[in-house]
């Protein structure tokens, strides 16, 4: 079935013909019919498979015929709660596109920021907001955000929400809007925790449930790599001199480790750049829009990045930390390998951190393909690096070779 098919409205079918989406997704599919029809929809679907479009489609549909029937503007209609600053503008940006042609107007708030511009953005009015909690919290306890006419409430990234703890946020958001609404559920995951609260929102919701089986979309090649915890720096200098015209993702444990790698990149002459929870919300901004356009090919990130973000044409993830989530790993090499195109993504595993692999596999329910580094292959890579820390050590191995070879020489004689 293809979008023209759709009882939808011209100018998003226009929007959507721009944008070369002829056919629907899986999850779209299955989402688009249901959410037109007024329906709750609990969603489960992996990361990548086109989620912010199955419930932006619809929503816009039915808030654009809305208002060639409304004589007034009604209030913020639909309100879409998310986990982090990044994925409320990516999913605006979303809205924005799909929704150019149309009568829908929406915005987004989150912290970080000054409220002032947000405030007087409110004012003037419009129909969808996507928030996080905070911020959206304050500006309802100062009385400058109205829901009361909220029609539509789309929680996304449900399980990552309460895994930064805003399960009390959510039920919150509960007492101040109306009970007679639409509810969508979106996540990645589920389990008992999400499994109940979701139900908690829903009435009689239409559950869609996309790839179960297997967490990691199909398009992406994924496999570990075993390499000491002091190595790792070497073998990543490798993979992006290997990959020179290739958009890399490189995910990090913490925001430390985020800046140290940066630095070691730094001394090897490659160009990257951090993204992480300490950064300001505009270098944050600024260092995403650099990687999207390909000015920057290197983005050294911790988790904040690897939950819903959709960032055009990442060619290559690496794991240089394993996650300590298992899920995480789902999320993070799901950054690249999107909707239709290939994607790879490698994990560096040091000794300590064998038993997150398992808990990795276990969680994929199968292993992840071992790549074979052989003994010369893996010392090549520490005695040709750039890094001029680390010279020292290709220079003693130099000397030690250089010894037994002298030793092998004599024993000859």
């Amino acid at each position: 079935m293809k979008f023209d098919d759709y009882p939808l409205a011209p100018e998003i079918k226009k929007s959507l013909a721009e944008l070369g989406f002829k056919r629907p997704t899986d999850i779209q599919y299955k989402s688009i019919p249901p959410i037109v029809k007024g329906e709750d929809v609990l969603a489960i679907a992996q990361t990548g498979t086109g989620k912010t479009a199955a419930f932006a489609i619809p929503v816009l549909h039915m808030l654009h015929e809305q208002k060639k029937k409304a004589s007034r503007e009604d209030g913020i209609r639909c309100i879409i709660m998310v986990p982090t600053r990044e994925l409320a503008l990516q999913i605006t940006e979303v809205f924005e596109t799909l929704g150019k042609y149309t009568k829908v107007k929406t915005y987004s708030i989150f912290g970080g920021v000054e409220q002032d511009p947000q405030i007087s953005r409110l004012e003037k009015g419009f129909d969808i907001l996507v928030a996080t909690p905070g911020r959206m919290f304050d500006l309802v306890s100062q009385g400058h955000l109205k829901l009361h006419r909220i029609q539509i409430l789309i929680l996304d990234e449900a399980d990552h929400m309460l895994d930064l703890g805003f399960l009390r946020d959510i039920q919150d958001l509960m007492h101040v809007i109306p009970r007679q609404r639409q509810t969508l559920f979106f996540s990645a995951t589920i389990n008992e925790t999400i499994k109940k609260l979701a139900y908690s929102l829903v009435r009689n919701a239409i559950r869609i449930q996309i790839s179960p089986k297997d967490p990691v979309a199909k398009n992406i090649n994924h496999a570990v790599a075993f390499v000491e915890m002091d190595d790792k720096r070497f073998f990543l200098e490798r993979v992006i001199n290997e990959n020179p015209d290739k958009k890399i993702l490189v995910f990090v444990r913490t925001k430390v480790r985020a800046e140290r790698v940066h630095k070691a990149l730094e001394r090897m002459n490659i160009r990257s750049m951090t993204i992480h929870g300490d950064k300001e919300q505009r270098d944050r901004l600024q260092v995403m829009q650099q990687f999207r356009s390909g000015e920057v090919k290197v983005l050294v990130a911790t988790d904040v990045s690897a939950r819903g973000i959709d960032i055009p044409g990442v060619d290559y993830v690496v794991n240089y930390d394993l996650p300590e989530q298992p899920e995480n790993y789902v999320h993070r090499v799901g950054r690249t390998g999107r909707g239709t195109q290939k994607g790879q993504a490698v994990s560096f595993c040091s000794t300590e951190e064998k038993p997150l692999l398992e808990e990795i596999e276990s969680y994929l329910d199968k292993p992840v393909i071992r790549m074979d580094i052989s003994k010369e292959a893996y010392k090549e890579t520490l005695d040709f690096t750039t890094d001029v820390d680390d010279n020292w050590k290709a220079l003693l191995r130099e000397q030690e070779q250089l010894e037994n070879s002298s030793k092998k020489k004599k024993k000859k004689k």
